[in-house]
């Protein structure tokens, strides 16, 4: 796996919390060109260490409902890679691990209504090959979604990584809103303003 140094644990101190800030601000609080946190940004991403930069759109405003996590028990553990094939097919399904526990997979879905869960459920899911039993737990509300945190070993917390901290920190205070798409060489191509007092 690659290796992060100081300056990219930096930037991605910054652009985690907002994928939209300008690469000038985040190459302002890093003390380094534009160009370089571009490179860094294109590097992170070929090595898969930033996994994406795309809007999170809420499904509740899209029709989607229902949050649901199945477990799902296989007939055999080894058949894994065959159902996480199949279960791909299902556009609804988010998010598929192998997991230890009572369950030998657990997938989080979305669906319109009950009606719609229930035909996932038994006309896809369980008709896969190899799936003995679900369990089906369904969302009541959804009280966050976070990034881990980026940790910095104590002894590599110089000036410059206190910036990128504080500058993340402010990113996270609820009066901070974006705008302005056409001005700004971001990740998602906005401009980050403060809304006035």
């Amino acid at each position: 796996m690659k290796k992060v140094d100081k300056l990219d644990l930096k930037i991605l101190q910054i652009i985690s919390v907002d994928a939209r800030v300008p690469f000038k601000d985040v190459a302002e609080v890093c003390g380094v060109s534009r160009a370089a946190i571009h490179q860094r940004v294109q590097r992170l991403t070929e090595a898969g260490i930033i996994t994406g930069s795309g809007y999170n759109v809420n499904p509740k405003h899209i029709g989607y409902s229902t949050c649901t996590y199945v477990g799902i028990t296989l007939e055999r553990g080894s058949m894994y890679k065959e159902v996480a094939a199949e279960l791909l097919k299902i556009p609804e399904i988010v998010e598929c691990h192998f997991t230890t526990g009572n369950y030998t997979m657990l997938v989080k879905l979305y669906s319109r209504d009950n009606e719609h869960l229930m035909a996932l459920l038994n006309n896809r899911i369980q008709e896969i090959n190899g799936v003995i039993s679900t369990e089906t737990l369904i969302s009541l509300e959804q009280s966050f979604s976070r990034q881990v945190p980026i940790l910095v070993p104590s002894e590599d917390e110089d000036d410059g990584m206190k910036a990128a901290r504080k500058y993340a920190e402010k990113l996270k205070a609820p009066n901070h809103i974006i705008d302005d798409p056409e001005e700004s060489e971001s990740l998602g191509g906005t401009k980050k303003r403060t809304k006035k007092a």
